[in-house]
């Protein structure tokens, strides 16, 4: 069968497309999962596309569906990114006290008719082995992961999760001020980081890890306490793991605190330490 002109140029054309094609196709940098009942979505993917997409370049791919942090989903990108805690609700929530909306509103007395029925309403933790065992082996195989604020409390559901971020948490207070203090000035993530002062969570948690890798803590400068643990706890740190590199900073409860200009620098440093970029 003889071929035309038009058809040998045609085939051309479609294989010049094909690699345009498989460039679209390609992942981003980051994979980001995001968001839990007490840290809506929306917040942290707006707060990490300004410091870090915006800002450096990074593309990050978001979701808040757990089940999608899976070994297949992890291959190919270079960084693993979560800002959550480890629990989901699959029977829905007790009440509407985190419900922005709501609150904001004065709590107005809900009235049904008919009535909602009311569900079993219990936090089941989300994180099964083979997701744990998925983290570990993406760190440990080159990949890096960037763990942000309320992620310890996926520390205490898995064994190979919390081998990888290093800790567990331990509880919080409710929102106060208090100071981020730079630990270690000499860390590539804390170059140019000046201590700073926030009003945030300040998580607490049990770090497992050797002391030499912190460089952060916060402190309540106005002596309060948590839960007998003191007013001062482990705030950041980071460590080579395997062949990849971890990364944990624990501010981020509130959009204003992603944005502080001393916590974005932080940031700036820890994505290009984990990304090994100059």
């Amino acid at each position: 069968m003889n071929t035309s002109r038009r058809s040998a140029l045609a085939a051309l054309a479609g294989a010049a497309l094909v690699p345009h094609a498989a460039r679209a196709a390609q992942k981003a940098t980051a994979f980001g999962l995001i968001g839990d009942r007490y840290h809506n979505s929306d917040y942290a993917r707006t707060g990490l596309n300004r410091t870090i997409t915006q800002d450096l370049g990074v593309t990050i791919d978001f979701t808040d569906e757990t089940k999608q942090l899976n070994a297949e989903t992890l291959n190919g990108y270079k960084l693993l990114i979560i800002l959550r805690d480890g629990m989901i609700w699959p029977d829905g929530y007790p009440d509407e006290t985190t419900n922005a909306a709501w609150v904001a509103t004065g709590k107005p007395k809900l009235t049904f008719d008919p009535p909602t029925p009311k569900t079993a309403a219990k936090p089941a933790f989300w994180m099964k082995p083979e997701q744990g065992k998925a983290v570990r082996q993406f760190v440990e195989n080159g990949g890096s992961a960037l763990f942000l604020h309320n992620v310890t409390h996926v520390g205490l559901t898995d064994p190979d999760f919390r081998h990888v971020l290093g800790a567990a948490y331990a509880g919080h207070p409710p929102i106060r001020t208090f100071k981020v203090k730079v630990t270690n000035p000499n860390h590539p993530i804390t170059k140019g980081v000046k201590d700073f002062i926030i009003t945030d969570e300040q998580h607490y948690m049990k770090y497992d890890k050797d002391p030499k890798h912190l460089f952060l803590q916060t402190v309540n400068e106005d002596g309060l306490d948590y839960d007998k643990q003191g007013t001062t706890a482990t705030a950041g740190w980071s460590y080579d793991y395997g062949k990849g590199r971890v990364c944990y900073l624990s501010p981020g409860h509130l959009l204003t605190v992603l944005w502080n200009p001393e916590y974005i620098k932080l940031q700036h440093n820890a994505v290009r330490w984990l990304l090994r970029q100059s």
